[in-house]
């Protein structure tokens, strides 16, 4: 939908937020804008709502995080995506088990929205997303994203977090903001890092099972101790970055990472009887001593290598080249529903205790940027192109294929997903003098994108359904937990887009800036898109700033959300049916009320002020997104009524269908408040004081009425229902608090953070199973000492105190299942307890 398709109600909303933003001239502050934020009197921000590069986040009309490698080195976080998640209030890193490939790339979100409404920039080129859909039941679900997690902190200078909308500016996916990750680009120098970390936790709410027994009525029984102990997740690091001068006029820094994470287990025993019974009805005698931990509950186990570099090299002729790249390597393996011994999925024969089966991924990422730089008359150009891949390999180890009985294997190739982009990239500006007082900055440029999504097919053993000599199933086809990708699954769909811009940046006054920003994209796919942005800043005083920003935007439905398929055969009634999710251009998934995606619409407004007074820094922001025609999975479609309407449609061996729709309007509000304040200790040394705070809320405003094709067959019929609802407006916390202290004293830094995430639910399809989480205080602590310039060493806890989210079986009652997974994976920090780590840097 372009701006001239908006309706007349939000054309006035739209023009209304714009006349405010420029008369009020109120200004969104961000949570990093400290006055002893990352030198800003020396470096060059690249990100802050303008393409006039600014020496200050205080100048920018926008909202700015700026974190810095020290600030992430005093975390003690090991992912990127985490020490946003402990550096920025409004970005949550939700937690992710027993859901597939996401366990292996958890996606992170920013003000509450989609993982994929969040555009990553490196060096302030666009970043490639990764090719994982997110289908499992945690937040996120149906979108990709940038695997930030693929970047080693090592070589990273600094993060840039622009927390408004910026779509006129980049493009599609910066509906909630803009992150740009600034790789090191030092000549000299370096470091070689090692850390090393466990979990020692006790499980709230969660008892150690001593023994079983049969009770009097011979069914199965238990003897409970105190909560679990447990020490497990032990994680590796060595990371080493080195700048090296490229004879006078150029650098090349390197960076290389490596990671290992060993997987936690978190899981409460399993009551349930694992084997037959005998024939006189009794237990079987392994119930008493089988292991009940027979799931694995927790953080998958992970191995990461990465290897990234940066360089620049001035030319005899004035003009600047410069390159960065990138080669990153994950191996994983999680976890499934374990199969019981008696389990109807199982082989006795190959697994006659029951078995686990664990999905492994092979992770491989890769990115290229080459551009140059330089001046022709009065204009600055700067012209790249810019190629990147992801390619996700799906497999399941310690599995079978059932219908295969005692003649299947039990690890298989389930095939690969793969999203590739390849960009190229010029825009020129200047300043022109229009009269006023201040020169008109002026920018243009161009951009073309083409990208590509691939399902490449797994090996024959991880989809097939044996069939006897009638032609009928044996048993359930494909791998277990996981099937693989069949024929019928393999797609390859590319398409491309060109995008032309402008922008102009100017002073009205000596204390007035206004910003004006438009792009028009076209799409091969779907059509074109107009958007536009309109941000203001006015200094009242040297200490006080107000400023705002009112925009349009728009996010293209991504590659995988159009093209996915993953479609299984199951067993009804000994019969085949085709199950799964289908793309929405497919017969099955048209005969039930599939349309073709269109884009995502956005309006964005932004207002607040700035206050600064010596060291004392104060900031206020407030913001309101309205998205249009948000893109989303819609519910499995299945059951009598449905099967008529595709066996009429020429589709008999459909069974059940899913497909992404634009089905549903949203409004997100909130606000950030952020103080600072550095205290100077005198023989003391310092102490530099945060306290930032996020309120968020996030309502589904609208969702579309069922189908026609739908609309007759009774209520259970819904495209988009309850449940869904739930973790759009409810998945993510309504608010966060974020506080530290920073105390350095001589060779020592001691850092004390403490967050507080809000109250957040896990929505059930019905109000029984809704599991509602209270708000809760996590308190990380680091040690560091420096004895000289080369050396640090430093210990700390991250979450102190061992907190965990309420039990499920606390929060909603027993059950099986409960007592099995004991939190729910909508828990907003990690659900695996305190971490002990300890590190040793050496800088030379």
């Amino acid at each position: 939908m372009t701006f001239q398709h908006l309706s007349a109600n939000k054309k006035l909303a739209l023009s209304l937020a714009i006349t405010t933003a420029l008369s009020a001239s109120f200004s969104v502050a961000n949570a990093a804008e400290q006055t002893n934020q990352v030198e800003e009197n020396i470096e060059v921000i690249s990100v802050t709502g303008t393409r006039r590069s600014l020496r200050s986040i205080a100048q920018s009309t926008v909202p700015v995080d700026i974190i810095s490698s020290d600030d992430m080195a005093s975390t003690g976080q090991l992912e990127i995506s985490q020490v946003l998640a402990n550096q920025v209030p409004s970005f949550n890193y939700p937690s992710a088990t027993l859901s597939d490939g996401t366990d292996h790339a958890r996606p992170a979100v920013l003000r509450g929205l989609a993982p994929d409404h969040t555009l990553v920039l490196i060096n302030g080129k666009r970043r490639h997303s990764g090719a994982l859909l997110n289908l499992g039941g945690t937040v996120g679900r149906g979108s990709t994203a940038v695997d930030l997690n693929m970047i080693p902190t090592s070589a990273i200078k600094r993060v840039e977090v622009l927390r408004d909308g910026a779509a006129a500016q980049y493009g599609s996916d910066a509906i909630a903001g803009v992150i740009n990750i600034v790789l090191k680009d030092a000549t000299e120098g370096g470091s070689v890092s090692v850390t090393y970390g466990q979990y020692d936790s006790q499980m709230a709410g969660v008892p150690q099972l001593n023994s079983t027994y049969a009770d009097e009525n011979g069914n199965l029984a238990f003897n409970l101790g105190d909560d679990r102990q447990v020490n497990d997740g032990n994680t590796r690091t060595i990371s080493a970055n080195s700048g090296f001068s490229l004879a006078d006029n150029g650098f090349l820094n390197v960076s290389i990472e490596y990671r290992d994470n060993d997987s936690t287990q978190r899981s409460g025993f399993d009551p349930r009887e694992q084997y037959s019974r005998l024939d006189d009805g009794s237990l079987d005698p392994r119930e008493f001593t089988i292991n009940r931990y027979n799931h694995r509950f927790g953080k998958a186990e992970l191995e990461d290598y990465a290897l990234f570099y940066n360089m620049g090299y001035d030319l005899d002729n004035g003009f600047n080249v410069y390159s960065f790249g990138s080669y990153s390597e994950r191996e994983g393996n999680s976890g499934g529903f374990y199969r019981r011994a008696k389990d109807s999925r199982n082989v006795l024969e190959l697994y006659p205790n029951g078995f686990l089966p664990q999905i492994a991924t092979d992770v491989k990422d890769y990115s290229l940027a080459l551009g140059l730089q330089g001046d022709s008359d009065d204009w600055a150009w700067d012209v790249s192109t810019n190629y990147g891949r992801n390619d996700f390999g799906l497999g399941v180890v310690n599995s079978l294929n059932t219908s295969l009985g005692t003649n299947s294997q039990t690890e298989f190739d389930n095939g690969a997903m793969i999203y590739d982009q390849l960009l190229v990239n010029f825009d020129a500006n200047t300043t022109v003098d229009f009269g006023l007082p201040d020169d008109v900055f002026f920018t243009i440029g161009a951009e073309y994108r083409r990208e590509s999504y691939k399902i490449e097919q797994g090996e024959e053993a991880s989809y097939i359904t044996a069939l006897d000599d009638n032609g009928n199933p044996i048993a359930a086809g494909g791998a277990q937990v996981l099937p693989g990708f069949g024929p019928q699954s393999a797609t390859n769909e590319s398409r491309h887009n060109v995008a032309v811009f402008a922008e102009f940046d100017t002073y009205l006054t000596d204390k007035w800036n206004v910003v004006l920003a438009s792009r028009y994209e076209d799409y091969s796919d779907f059509g074109n898109t107009f958007t536009s942005k309109l941000a203001t800043r006015y200094s009242i005083t040297d200490n006080l700033s107000l400023r705002g920003a009112a925009s349009t935007g728009f996010r293209a439905p991504s590659l995988a959300q159009s093209s996915y398929r993953q479609i299984s055969t199951i067993l009804e009634n000994n019969q085949p049916f085709e199950v799964g999710l289908f793309p929405s251009s497919a017969p099955a998934a048209q005969a039930l009320g599939a349309k073709q995606l269109d884009a995502e619409d956005s309006v964005n407004v932004t207002a607040g002020f700035v206050y600064t007074q010596g060291n004392f820094s104060l900031t206020v922001d407030a913001y309101r997104i309205d998205i249009d025609d948000r893109i989303v999975l819609s519910e499995n479609l299945s059951g009598n009524a449905v099967q008529q309407i595709l066996a009429s449609a020429g589709e008999l061996n459909t069974e059940s269908v899913r497909y992404f729709t634009n089905a549903i309007d949203s409004r997100t509000q909130g606000v950030d408040i952020v103080a600072t304040y550095t205290l100077d200790l005198n023989t003391l040394g310092d102490l530099r004081l945060n306290a930032a705070a996020n309120i968020n809320d996030t309502e589904i405003t609208h969702v579309d009425a069922n189908p026609s094709e739908l609309s007759s067959l009774g209520d259970e019929y819904v495209v988009f229902a309850r449940r869904e609802v739930g973790r759009f407006e409810q998945g993510t916390p309504d608010n966060k608090l974020n506080l530290s202290a920073v105390w350095s004293f001589n060779q020592w830094q001691t850092t004390l953070r403490a967050t507080r995430y809000g109250e957040v639910a896990d929505i059930s399809t019905t109000s029984d199973g809704d599991e509602y989480l209270d708000a809760k205080w996590i308190t990380d602590l680091e040690v560091a000492y420096r004895p000289n310039d080369a050396w640090k060493f430093a210990v700390g806890a991250n979450n102190l105190f061992d907190q965990y989210p309420q039990a499920t079986v606390d929060n909603i009652g027993y059950s099986n299942f409960g007592q099995i997974f004991p939190y729910t994976p909508y828990t907003p920090y990690s659900l695996d307890g305190r971490f002990l780590y300890g590190n040793i840097t050496y800088s030379f």
